[in-house]
């Protein structure tokens, strides 16, 4: 038997424990990696890659990989991350898709949270769809001197995403839509101006691409 040194890491780059890490996590079609699962398949031990980023899940960071468990990520956090990968797609996200650069958050985070991908949908919609009113006007002397407004100007995330659902995400003045030009940036926009006495209300709102909307006037 031949009695060999292990490889000595410690003058190894940051880019070259980064490359392992992806590389590693892209032979198992992971977006997250445990330290138990690199150390199995790394070059390098996670023992290496804490000492060296501080952490496990800096390291995580650095590599462009979720983090494998993130307790500070609140319901609403997940939703909104959601509402922005649906609107991007203009449908509803596959589990598949629930990874960097489309989705902040991996499809296991919502998985953890819910119990399963269905779950988190349900959970979606049922948030979304709620009746609780979100834009009541507050008193105010520039709303006094016109009329007694019902809603305030701005535009909630869940109304927005309400709003862009019901205009199948596409814009209603030249129908570009991100999920066929993912250049394309969509806004919502009152019909009746703000500024001429409309209020923020489903029926008073549209989806607008951003090119369409700068050059819509108050009119």
């Amino acid at each position: 038997m031949k009695f060999e040194l292990e490889p000595y890491h410690r003058n190894l780059s940051d880019s070259d424990l980064i490359e392992d890490l992806k590389r590693v996590a892209l032979e198992l079609r992971k977006n997250a990696l445990t330290n138990i699962e690199y150390n199995r398949f790394g070059k390098f031990y996670s023992s290496t890659l804490r000492r060296r980023f501080g952490s496990w899940f800096s390291a995580l960071e650095k590599a462009g990989l979720e983090k494998t468990r993130n307790l500070n990520i609140t319901d609403e956090e997940l939703f909104k991350n959601l509402e922005e990968v649906w609107t991007k797609s203009g449908r509803q996200p596959r589990f598949s898709e629930m990874h960097k650069p489309l989705s902040k958050y991996g499809g296991s985070s919502y998985q953890r949270r819910f119990g399963r991908w269905r779950k988190a949908l349900e959970k979606f919609i049922e948030f979304i769809n709620n009746e609780k009113p979100e834009n009541v006007a507050e008193p105010s002397e520039e709303s006094a001197k016109f009329r007694r407004r019902k809603t305030k100007r701005s535009i909630s995330w869940k109304l927005r995403f309400t709003v862009m659902r019901r205009d199948n995400f596409k814009c209603r003045f030249c129908g570009a839509s991100p999920a066929m030009e993912p250049g394309v940036f969509l806004e919502v926009d009152h019909i009746v101006p703000w500024s001429c006495g409309g209020e923020t209300e489903l029926e008073n709102l549209q989806t607008l691409c951003l090119k369409c909307n700068s050059g819509k006037s108050n009119t």
